[in-house]
């Protein structure tokens, strides 16, 4: 408990905080800080926490997965490739300037060109401005899920981030990991304003006085984001009553929560899939379907959940969980070591051969003890595995080389709909276009880009549907890479900070509508 107590201390000195907190001015303790300032740097959760505290956008998800409207009013299809967006008027970015359409439009253009987030938006072929207030979005063929591609949508402040920096770069550029005007300056109009940002150490932010939502109750007036990698120590700071709010809480955390006075345990159902990517480029074995399958088999999936997420998680055997369009009730976990050695055996890998994995140590629910856990297990059939693992902010500069023979990654649905996946995880790797942006496996499989592609434009409900999961059983068949578990979602907070109404399955709650009592 000493050591606990003085990692604490390190982290909430080195973070400025101090021990009395007022009702409306709260700390968040997270398992790691935005990586950047820049909305559309990364397509990650963490980038998503940020743009819905210092961004909107035009429409959002509520708890039950409907549509609520944001930056836009309303909206209507005006044909079957055309969907009219009606702005919110009088809206103020940071910098005092006035949101107008060409913001929307200049966001959208911006996003058409991210490295992360341009396969979303690959669909629509432009944004139109039809007047100040109102832009039309324009898909290339009939697409299924506009609302839900809406949901990224932050408007960015088009005059801000136009022009020439200092040293002659442009305001507007993106630059993966690296030093950017937009990584470092930030202009939304969202609830917060940022006043300081140390990486690694915390993130400042004030409540925006022109905020245009009048009508929410949230009446938190600063927040104080302070990383704190540990699960002990994140949850000893809670416990203590340093922090307000902690995220994630683990699973061995839960019950000390639960029973501490004065402290709420929030939980949900999650569907953001951890796997392991296998590099077929780095790693001429992977490239053999049967190797592939023999280390899907060799995974005990449900041992797992059992001992490490202690049950708190969904065993995986596809990228799709139940309930979303595309998944397929027989593609179970299949964990078999007899198998998975025949296998080993039938592709001339009998005495095994070493491979290179990498894994975050603060992204995802013991994301490392899950690594450790998957390196023993593949050693059970002669897999030597080098296994390195690295906090979030060194991790996905590594991923983004695809650095690795093996590699952990885990993946929210963007769209909340089994397609998303694919488009990054599974699909031929194309820069253009920005299919298979996250897929370091180098997996490809044209059937798999072609149906994906035709379920894009499929508007009816059971043809897509059938698409999608004769997608899920090519990916299982072939074992493109190795699915784990799907996590669940824990938050720890004070008993006066109202946190179930904010929270959400997508895992970026929704700060601006905080409440705290006295």
């Amino acid at each position: 408990m000493k050591m606990l107590k003085s990692k604490l201390a390190v982290a909430l000195m080195a973070a400025g905080l101090s021990f009395g907190v007022a009702a409306a001015d709260i700390t968040v303790a997270l398992d790691a800080d935005p990586v950047s300032m820049d909305p559309h740097e990364q397509l990650s959760g963490g980038t998503l926490q940020l743009s819905h505290m210092v961004f909107d956008p035009l429409v959002r998800f509520t708890q039950d997965f409907q549509f609520e409207p944001r930056l836009a009013t309303k909206w209507e299809r005006i044909d079957q490739n055309t969907f009219r967006f009606h702005l919110r008027q009088g809206v103020k970015f940071h910098s005092g300037n006035t949101m107008t359409a060409d913001d929307v439009v200049w966001t959208f253009d911006r996003l058409k060109v991210s490295p992360d987030f341009k396969a979303i938006f690959a669909p629509f072929s432009k944004m139109v401005k039809v007047d100040d207030h109102t832009v039309d979005l324009v898909s290339a063929q009939p697409f299924p899920l506009v609302l839900q591609t809406a949901t990224y949508i932050f408007p960015m402040d088009s005059k801000f981030y136009t022009g020439k920096t200092a040293d002659g770069r442009d305001k507007g550029e993106i630059k993966k990991h690296g030093n950017s005007f937009a990584s470092t300056n930030i202009s939304g109009t969202g609830p917060f304003v940022v006043t300081q940002r140390e990486q690694g150490i915390k993130v400042e932010f004030d409540r925006f006085d022109s905020y245009w939502d009048t009508q929410t109750k949230g009446n938190v007036d600063h927040i104080t984001l302070v990383p704190i990698k540990e699960n002990a120590t994140r949850v000893a700071a809670l416990l203590s009553g340093d922090v307000d709010i902690i995220a994630p809480v683990a699973p061995n955390d839960h019950d000390k929560v639960k029973d501490a006075k004065g402290l709420n345990l929030v939980t949900m159902s999650g569907t953001r899939l951890i796997t392991f990517q296998l590099n077929q480029n780095t790693n001429e074995a992977l490239r053999d379907a049967r190797v592939r399958q023999a280390i899907v088999h060799a995974i005990n999936n449900e041992g797992i959940v059992k001992k490490i997420m202690k049950g708190f998680a969904t065993t995986a055997g596809q990228q799709s969980p139940a309930g979303y369009i595309g998944h397929d009730e027989a593609l179970v976990p299949r964990y078999d070591l007899k198998k998975a050695k025949q296998l080993m055996a039938e592709a001339g890998y009998k005495d095994g051969f070493k491979i290179t994995m990498i894994a975050p140590n603060n992204r995802y629910v013991n994301d490392a003890k899950v690594a450790q856990a998957v390196a023993s297990m593949l050693a059970k059939i002669n897999i030597d595995v080098e296994l390195k693992t690295m906090p979030k902010a060194q991790y996905w500069p590594e991923y983004d080389l695809c650095a690795a023979d093996m590699l952990m990654i885990g993946w929210h649905s963007d769209t909340e709909d089994s397609a998303n996946f694919t488009e990054f995880l599974t699909m031929t790797r194309n820069a253009k276009t920005g299919t298979g942006q996250y897929n370091c496996g180098y997996y490809s499989n044209p059937q798999v880009d072609a149906l994906t592609q035709a379920a894009n434009t499929e508007t009816d409900p059971a043809k897509r549907a059938a698409m999608l999961k004769q997608v899920e059983q090519i990916l299982y068949k072939d074992a493109a890479f190795v699915p784990l578990h799907w996590e669940n979602l824990a938050w720890g907070a004070k008993s006066n900070v109202n946190i179930q109404p904010i929270v959400n399955a997508m895992d970026f709650p929704y700060y601006g509508d905080l409440v705290v009592s006295e």
